[in-house]
């Protein structure tokens, strides 16, 4: 299945000397950037005057874009008194304010709109360098053109220039961009003058040898009543045994947990919607009467599919749980309606599939919202999010997506974001975004990489886990951050002496903004600005989940889909519950979360001085070497020296440890951290907590 996913390539091992090369050049690149995102940090903490974004400065300059390009901008006005509103905002979050919860009505927010005379200032002023204005918001915060680059530019007095960055091309200006004229006085920010498309955090477990996918199971042979087909377990460890690898020097002897997923049985852990349902307590909510009823979450997605509807209920059914059908099931296109074979195209059927599947198994008794967008574009997906927000269509919406790197997002992008985003904040809404699937994605520490826009200060940030089973207490689960390390200890039939290290996989995002600064609701945390992520779930595709998707005209069972695109609709599952159990709608969850840290369960290191973790030797020509759980991933540790780890078995000729939980640079610590947050919810004692705290007097 081909699409916009993550599946890593983990080339074979060919010699020690190879390896070292290339951890010393990452290790550079690395270094050279996070120093780089340092120097622009003190900057871009503070509001500037120039809004070219820095990211450009590291990246090749593609050349001007074709000026005939058209494209969508979206104007957002100066308000009539941006202080005042923010501190309203504010106010509705603040629990010793007489406005705690007292949510704004499209009216309430209309007494902030900018004037009649001033909107229509700035109109003229587009038209009268060749935009067509498509719409202005029914706030009249915004307004909405389609022009070329050209028309653009000439508006703006700029100049517009492709860029790429690590293989990532996006758009950006070149120059300080402002309105010409009187105009330019009543507008704060610009939507679209760059473009960074936005990309699905969804991520599959693949066969390390091939980046192949584990086999998926056509719909046709199975009874329809036979539920979901074998292959899959969530005993995903099993206990410790000795391996001995090689019949002659070198020769390695391991032990340790045993990672019981293998290729030549195509046995893959994953969890079923109830074994989901265990996993975060929910039999208990279900049981006191809480299931979404009267709820609706939106799902923010790109371009739909011809068979989604069909798909998920194929995929209920398999699960026992309710059909979508027109009474809890709906889908609006803010821009019209897309080709859905673009869908496809795209690899959005796969992100679509999982979000649809994950909210109804969570929350079956909600009613799912698809809001699906016309393009790619960050300004497409913010149209989305601002037709969510005037239309007060959900008190929960997910976005299982990313655009870029909070350095390569500039002033105008970043502040876009978080505008609409505070409309919806202002009416209760929490917005939710995945926080990534690269884990530092190479920055490093101490900034990490947080991504726009689950870093703006109105999102609610859901980043990753792994959730293994606990082989010694039968029942229990253990959840560690979501960060898969591997390393070689035979491939193909060679032992590797010493261990070969691929490094990390994927990992949940995280890390301090070099825009924003930190949220009141975040000052007890470290650092100088907007930290991620706030909150986690299952993220981790190697003890993923199973989605229905048509590939071809035939529906199939795919096991092993993952990334931070399942944690988002599982956590908005949840909060469309606590907002049910409330009775009124909770607001934007992160500020709430963030003054109530026991709500959610600490996601704690585990030791590696543990027993069960990977340890082994090799005998070789010159002696024996002895290696530790940790130095058995080398430098792949990034400092972490708590995590969990097993033998994976591929065939007999291949074996991997596996190390869950080393998340690159991002580190998991008692309280608040940048790989998981504050933690994850947990049934009940979530709910309550948040619930009991959470409504006004």
């Amino acid at each position: 299945m081909e699409g916009c996913f993550h599946a890593y390539f983990f080339a074979l091992p060919m010699d020690k000397r190879k390896g070292e090369t290339v951890k010393a050049k990452n290790g550079i690149r690395f270094a050279a950037i996070a120093a780089m995102v340092l120097g622009f940090a003190e900057a871009y903490a503070q509001p500037i005057e120039n809004n070219v974004p820095a990211g450009i400065q590291i990246s090749k300059d593609l050349g001007r874009v074709d000026a005939s390009t058209a494209i969508n901008i979206t104007v957002h006005l100066k308000l009539s008194d941006k202080a005042a509103f923010d501190k309203a905002v504010d106010a509705l979050y603040d629990r010793n304010s007489p406005t705690y919860h007292h949510w704004m009505t499209n009216d309430d927010l209309r007494q902030y709109a900018p004037s009649k005379a001033q909107t229509e200032i700035v109109r003229q002023e587009l038209e009268k360098h060749g935009l067509t204005i498509l719409s202005t918001d029914a706030l009249g915060f915004t307004i909405r053109a389609r022009g070329s680059v050209a028309n653009v530019e000439s508006a703006f007095n700029t100049e517009l220039h492709n860029f790429n960055y690590n293989g990532r091309v996006y758009r950006a200006n070149v120059q300080n961009a402002r309105l010409t004229g009187e105009a330019g006085n009543y507008v704060e920010t610009v939507a679209g003058l760059e473009s960074h498309q936005v990309r699905p955090m969804v991520a599959r477990a693949v066969d390390p040898r091939t980046n192949k996918a584990f086999p998926p199971i056509p719909l046709t042979h199975l009874a329809s009543d036979s539920g979901f087909p074998p292959g899959s377990t969530t005993d995903c460890l099993a206990a410790p045994e000795t391996i001995t690898l090689g019949t002659s020097q070198p020769i390695g002897t391991y032990t340790g947990t045993i990672y019981t997923t293998d290729g030549e049985n195509a046995l893959i852990c994953d969890y079923l919607p109830g074994q989901l349902q265990d996993v975060y307590g929910m039999n208990d909510v279900y049981d006191s009467g809480y299931n979404g009823k009267g709820q609706s979450i939106a799902l923010v997605e790109g371009y739909g599919y011809p068979t989604l509807e069909k798909d998920a209920n194929e995929f209920f059914k398999l699960a026992g749980l309710p059909h979508l059908n027109s009474l809890n099931f709906s889908i609006v296109y803010p821009e019209g309606k897309p080709n859905p074979q673009l869908g496809i195209e795209t690899g959005w059927d796969i992100e679509i599939a999982l979000d649809i599947d994950t909210a109804h198994s969570i929350a079956p008794g909600a009613s799912i919202v698809e809001v699906i967008t016309n393009g790619e574009d960050s300004e497409d997906f913010q149209a989305s999010i601002q037709y969510i927000a005037e239309n007060s269509l959900a008190n929960s919406v997910s976005n299982s997506y990313e655009e870029d790197l909070d350095l390569f997002a500039g002033p105008l992008e970043q502040t876009s974001w978080d505008d609409t985003l505070e409309v919806a904040t202002a009416k209760g809404i929490s917005v939710n975004f995945s926080s990534g699937d690269g884990g530092d994605e190479g920055v490093g520490s101490p900034i990490g990489a947080p991504l726009v826009p689950s870093v703006a200060p109105h999102a609610t940030a859901v980043g990753g886990t792994s959730v293994l089973n606990d082989f010694v207490n039968p029942g229990h689960k253990i959840t560690t951050s979501w960060g898969d390390t591997l390393a070689y200890l035979e491939a193909g039939g060679s032992v590797q002496d010493p261990p070969f290290v691929i490094g990390l996989i994927g990992g949940g995002g995280g890390g301090e903004s070099i825009f924003w600064p930190k949220p009141s609701w975040e000052s007890a945390i470290p650092g100088k600005n907007r930290q991620v992520p706030d909150v986690s779930a299952l993220s981790d595709p190697y003890t993923g989940v199973p989605i229905v998707v048509t590939v071809d005209g035939t529906q199939y069972v795919e096991y092993g889909w993952g990334g931070t695109s399942l944690s988002c609709p599982l956590f908005s599952a949840i909060w469309a519950i606590a907002n049910e159990k409330a009775g009124a709608p909770l607001g934007q969850a992160a500020p709430l979360i963030a003054s109530l840290p026991s709500s959610v369960q600490d996601v704690l290191p585990s030791s590696d001085a543990s027993p069960d973790n990977v340890t082994g030797q090799i005998q070789d020509s010159t002696g024996t070497h002895t290696y530790s759980a940790g130095e058995i991933f080398g430098s792949a540790l990034y400092g972490n020296k708590q995590f969990t780890s097993a033998v994976w078995e591929l065939d007999s000729e291949d074996y991997l440890d596996f190390g869950f939980g080393i998340d690159s640079s991002l580190t998991v610590k008692k309280g608040w951290d940048n790989a998981t947050g504050w933690g994850t919810p947990y049934g009940l004692t979530f709910i309550n907590a948040v619930t009991s705290s959470g409504t006004s007097e």
